[in-house]
């Protein structure tokens, strides 16, 4: 269960401070983003050169703006990493990457590493579904298809917007974003160079 930033150990707190110093290096004038082109076995590496205030505030619109945004994605991720409770945005990017699939024959494989890892009873970052809905996702492992999860996304998407969202909006991270003037110092440094999103994500021991 997610105890909030308040019931961390100092270290993992310390690391949730870094990152929401480090982000506060993108609030910049320039609404730019560069998609790293290659894929390996590890996340994606995004690489924001800045993004600018207004885009935050928009963040602040709706959970959609947020995750659509590769930054934005990033910061949210990171803020529930620093929760432990990443669990449904982990499962959420991977429906979106199972979506993506063009050759029928991936399907299946993937469709069931999705299934194992997030919402089998033995699942290692099990999601919360109800019961119709696993039950439902269980079946179309049958013949998986480009819309087997569609539902069980849907349902994760809806509880992230009530609880993981509203948190994240409400938490200081996000407020200083919105408001660099309460950065401090960062921003007197300004945003001149790269920053990959990926290494955002605080290292909690």
């Amino acid at each position: 269960m997610c105890k909030g930033l308040a019931g961390l150990p100092a270290s993992c707190l310390r690391s949730a401070k870094d990152m929401k110093h480090r982000l506060g290096f993108l609030l910049q004038k320039s609404d730019s983003c560069e998609h790293s082109s290659s894929h390996s076995k590890k996340d994606k590496v995004v690489i924001c050169q800045r993004v600018s205030q207004e885009e935050v505030k928009k963040w602040a619109e709706s959970l959609e703006n947020l995750i659509n945004h590769e930054c934005g994605l990033a910061a949210f991720k990171a803020f529930l990493k620093s929760e432990y409770s990443e669990e449904n945005i982990d499962f959420w990017i991977s429906c979106e990457e199972y979506k993506k699939i063009k050759s029928p024959s991936k399907l299946s494989p993937k469709a069931k590493k999705i299934y194992n890892e997030f919402i089998s009873v033995q699942a290692t970052k099990e999601v919360n579904l109800d019961a119709c809905t696993r039950e439902e996702t269980s079946r179309n492992m049958l013949e998986p298809t480009i819309t087997c999860f569609d539902e069980a996304q849907k349902k994760i998407f809806n509880l992230m917007e009530k609880d993981s969202y509203r948190r994240f909006l409400k938490s200081q991270f996000y407020l200083d974003l919105a408001n660099p003037s309460n950065c401090g110092s960062e921003k007197q440094k300004g945003a001149k160079s790269p920053v990959d999103c990926a290494s955002l994500v605080p290292q909690c021991a």
